[in-house]
């Protein structure tokens, strides 16, 4: 959103804002309104006018009001728009005193949020301090304190979004301290609150890779009952999950999560719903599931979305186990598969699971194999081929051995077992099996 949109939406908000106080309201003040509108009408072309006509419109008012209010709102983000942080903070903190009794406490609420999300893209951590920590005292003087826990939340996103950790870990342990009973026991009346407390740390441990902490976590979010969070907040939680279960390998669970992620984001309407339907499609390639992840009716409208097609391309290369057409999709899709971190982190698991699945069906008719032909029908070394044949024979999904010496692979099937020769000393032997086998086969 851009900066002009933000200072229009204030100005919508006044409009529909019908959470009036009891006093009745008073007429508008024509000569402030006509002086305010002058000043805004002058804000792009003129800035520096622009804010001495708003500086007017405060002089001007006599007792402190809407008009007054709404003017130093421009004049703070006049400011910030010309790099002036000095006098953004001292337009800010006069607003402030507007909101004890001035303005009501919904639009001053409104007035708030807008004004931080417009300064949020600031990179002077200083001031981004200042702000925030002038702010969060003038709510806590208010007693505010439902505004006060939102602003601290927005505070902590912010220091996720550009890892501060130390920073975020202290507002983390702020906001636990409000949603804790006299005793030291979560309240759990502030469930939904707690949920989105959890939701920013959890994610602070997905990031710092603190499995022991994300792991308990993740479980004490699962149990909180009282809270009826957002849908974006439990798309958050089960993402990060879906993450943790994807590093201990469980690729079932990882794919339930993903799902019940992607449900939560796609209700929210938030646009990472379609990031983690990338790692749905990713988890259900590694569980080697036969069932398109597209078939259901929350995924199937988005078969055809133009960051996905990529990913619905894999999966039908996955299931029809095209090695060669898998492999290009991925070069030729490079920007949408593999520039994200977390998917480059489990490709070559993807990679080794259909390059697995290719070698059974090739070797499945043969007794003997030539490890050299299996590389170059699977386009890989012939080291990575025999790694393939130890870890199926260790798996138990084959039984047999390998040649190093003379590159080659014995396939020992009931049918065959009685014909098998082996006449190699230098052997790999991959399971007891096959070694009881070879020690009978030489008496």
């Amino acid at each position: 959103m851009s900066d002009d949109d933000f200072m229009l939406e204030d100005d919508e908000e006044e409009d529909y804002n019908f959470d009036y106080e009891d006093d009745d309201p008073e007429e508008p003040d024509v000569n402030l309104e006509n002086k305010y509108y002058s000043a805004k009408a002058r804000k792009e072309e003129d800035p520096t006018g622009a804010i001495k006509e708003f500086q007017s419109v405060v002089d001007t008012e006599q007792e402190k009001g809407d008009w007054g209010f709404k003017a130093l709102k421009q004049m703070a983000k006049l400011s910030f728009k010309a790099g002036d942080h000095e006098s953004t903070l001292k337009y800010y903190k006069q607003l402030l005193s507007y909101t004890k009794s001035a303005v009501t406490r919904n639009y001053s609420e409104k007035s708030i949020n807008n004004i931080l999300d417009f300064i949020s893209s600031s990179q002077d951590m200083s001031f981004m301090e200042e702000f925030y920590s002038t702010t969060l005292n003038a709510l806590e003087e208010a007693k505010n304190e439902r505004l006060w826990v939102k602003t601290n939340l927005k505070l902590a996103k912010l220091w996720l979004d550009r890892k501060e950790y130390n920073r975020l870990n202290k507002i983390l342990r702020q906001l636990h301290l409000s949603c804790q009973k006299d005793d030291g026991t979560d309240d759990q009346r502030k469930g939904t609150h707690l949920l989105e407390i959890f939701a920013l740390e959890i994610q602070m441990y997905t990031e710092t890779k603190n499995n022991k902490k994300l792991k308990a976590l993740y479980q004490q979010c699962l149990h909180v009952k009282s809270a009826i969070p957002h849908p974006r907040i439990m798309g958050v939680i089960r993402e990060c999950g879906g993450k943790m279960h994807m590093g201990e390998k469980e690729w079932d669970k990882a794919q339930t999560d993903f799902f019940e992620s992607f449900k939560n984001y796609d209700e929210a309407g938030s646009p990472q719903r379609i990031q983690v339907l990338k790692y749905l499609v990713l988890a259900n390639m590694l569980t080697e599931s036969q069932i398109n992840p597209f078939d259901s009716q929350e995924t199937k409208p988005y078969k055809n979305d133009p960051q996905i097609v990529a990913m619905t391309n894999l999966v039908s290369a996955y299931q029809r186990k095209e090695i060669r057409e898998f492999e290009k999709i991925l070069r030729d899709n490079r920007a949408t598969i593999m520039d994200d971190p977390f998917i480059r982190t489990y490709i070559d698991d993807v990679l080794k699971n259909i390059r697995t699945q290719v070698l059974l069906r090739l070797i499945k008719p043969y007794t003997r194999i030539e490890i050299p032909f299996v590389s170059k029908q699977l386009n890989i070394p012939a080291q990575d081929v025999e790694d393939l044949l130890v870890g199926l024979v260790l798996d138990q999904k084959i039984k047999g051995c390998i040649d190093q010496v003379n590159q080659r692979g014995r396939l020992m099937y009931r049918r065959y077992i009685k014909r098998v020769l082996i006449g190699s000393h230098n052997l790999v032997m991959a399971n007891d099996k096959v070694k009881d086998f070879y020690e009978n086969e030489h008496k």
